[in-house]
């Protein structure tokens, strides 16, 4: 089983989401957040006052799959969140060594 974190841009959202879900995916899990990477936010001009946007707001996915649909779920991501243009995000993947879900007592891939 895999972890698969992305951030990406909140406009992206709903079409990541429905990517995932054509592929298989059941659960997702996201956060809205802020941060900054290589674009280091921006300036902005608000009454006539210019004022620097450190954190830019992004969206958080977190999604837990069996390994046998991890590479169609990197590639769904990519394929729709991709703008070309800086700020599009990334994805970090993790080994995920059990799930459990509470209510059956399920265990592994079961409980994704």
């Amino acid at each position: 089983m895999k972890f698969i974190t992305a951030i990406l841009k909140p406009f992206k959202l709903d079409d990541v989401r429905q990517a995932l879900s054509n592929i298989g995916v059941e659960g997702i899990t996201v956060t809205d957040v802020k941060g900054f990477g290589r674009q280091k936010g921006h300036t902005e001009l608000y009454r006539g006052a210019e004022y620097i946007v450190d954190f830019l707001p992004k969206v958080k996915l977190e999604i837990a799959v069996k390994n046998d649909i991890y590479d169609q779920a990197i590639e769904a991501i990519l394929s729709v969140a991709n703008t070309g243009k800086i700020g599009d995000g990334k994805i970090f993947v993790f080994s995920l060594e059990e799930a459990v879900r509470i209510r059956t007592g399920e265990k592994g891939g079961e409980a994704i």
